[in-house]
């Protein structure tokens, strides 16, 4: 006769299994032996017995590694004791999912937070729902019980950008971030990772919207369109003009393309916003004054930074590293016109610096994503201006003055059970 083992919380009923018993004597410390021992006994002790609750049964097993274990596989078999692994979380919308450790860590990081405090931060709260036996929580809850991990842990500057942040998400209000630069400033990865940390599925390269446009409108009509943008100057009509500077006409022959692009790019840029989805326009062609004329609404946020690697010795390292991503005649043409894209980069920053639009040096990958990050949550709060309450609910009112008085941790159980 099997045993169910029955789970109250999750309104299961499955067969005592030894296998599954074992992994978690396993998962605990034992070895094979030791697990395998110990599940057989416990499956002949419950031979006679018809049904036995999982907290039961984990009670049963605590009490012969309490005879037969160390002190170290006792607490790593008793904390899942204090609570299911799985945790379901209850967003406002009524969808529920499970309690995700990397997408809370990349909320917290959306915020500005640093990475080292976000995992940590994470870390806490989790091994505290474990510990209090949570198996639900709503986002609201969550998110107010972060608030003050971050308050208490980190200080007011961490706890307030994450405030504002959780605002701005629970707001139907899309983010339009631009991310220009000049060939081998890394504006293709840097959105990449962007993207994924800030969830936004709608990405859209300069580059892609010039290729759609060339296979439209052929180099004899428009040759400037079919040149790189480095060395769009040399279709332009008079480039051997010997009174301008080189400078100048690669401005010149970037402008004159930059325009035409302009057109798709803004269209794309307002079917975001009149959608409500949020996007990164990522290239060479995205440049600060593309906002002008297409935002409606005055309350989407709009972010333009620009990436620049400033050591002409490392940029020029970038484009030969290309011709391993690419083929090696295309890194010896961007080397070759080095001088051209080391002027349209000049060119670049001084359009930026003209719109005050910031600047993001991309010596290291990393500070130059916490950074940006940084940029968009500063324009965040220049936009919300929320307290706990007005984001967070009612979970705030029931715990009324208490964060002021006494630590995070304690809140738990009532905020869980509330």
């Amino acid at each position: 006769m099997k045993t169910i083992v029955v789970n109250p919380r999750d309104d299961t009923r499955i067969p005592f299994l030894r296998g599954i018993l074992t992994r978690s004597l396993l998962d605990a410390g034992l070895t094979f032996n030791e697990a395998f021992k110990l599940a057989s006994k416990l499956r002949k002790e419950l031979d006679n017995i018809t049904e036995i609750t999982s907290d039961d049964l984990r009670t049963l097993v605590q009490k012969r590694l309490d005879t037969h274990a160390s002190q170290e596989v006792r607490e790593n078999y008793r904390l899942p004791l204090a609570g299911p692994t799985r945790i379901i979380v209850n967003s406002l919308d009524g969808n529920a999912s499970t309690f995700s450790r990397g997408r809370h860590e990349r909320y917290l990081l959306s915020s500005g937070i640093k990475e080292k405090i976000a995992e940590d931060i994470t870390a806490k709260i989790f091994d505290q729902l474990l510990l209090h036996g949570a198996d639900t929580i709503s986002t609201c809850q969550l998110g107010y019980l972060t608030y003050l991990c971050l308050l208490q842990d980190v200080g007011k500057k961490a706890a307030r950008r994450y405030l504002r942040w959780s605002e701005f998400q629970r707001r139907d209000k899309p983010l339009l971030l631009l991310i220009g630069g000049a060939v081998g400033t890394g504006k293709s990865s840097i959105t990449t990772e962007i993207a994924h940390r800030l969830e936004i599925v709608r990405t859209q390269s300069t580059d892609m919207l010039r290729e759609v446009m060339r296979v439209m409108v052929p180099a004899s009509l428009l040759p400037v369109l079919h040149k790189s943008s480095f060395e769009a100057w040399q279709a332009m009509p008079g480039r051997e003009r010997n009174n301008e500077d080189h400078e100048a006409q690669v401005a010149e022959g970037f402008r004159a393309q930059a325009q035409l692009v302009a057109v798709p790019s803004k269209s794309v840029l307002q079917r975001a916003e009149r959608e409500r989805v949020s996007m990164i326009l990522e290239g060479v062609h995205a440049l600060p004054d593309l906002l002008e004329d297409v935002i409606e609404d005055p309350e989407t946020i709009t972010v333009h930074v620009t990436l620049a690697v400033l050591k002409s010795s490392e940029l020029k390292s970038r484009l030969r590293g290309r011709g391993t991503e690419e083929p090696q005649r295309k890194a010896k043409r961007y080397l070759k016109g080095f001088d051209s894209i080391w002027s349209l980069q000049s060119f670049l920053l001084s359009e930026a610096d003209l719109y005050d639009a910031p600047i993001i040096t991309n010596d290291d990958r990393s500070k130059a994503i916490h950074q940006i990050i940084v940029v968009i949550n500063d324009e965040i709060s220049r936009h919300f201006g929320g307290t706990p309450d007005t984001v967070f609910g009612d979970v705030v009112i029931q715990l009324e003055d208490r964060p002021d008085r006494e630590r995070w941790e304690s809140l738990v159980p009532e905020l869980i059970n509330g």
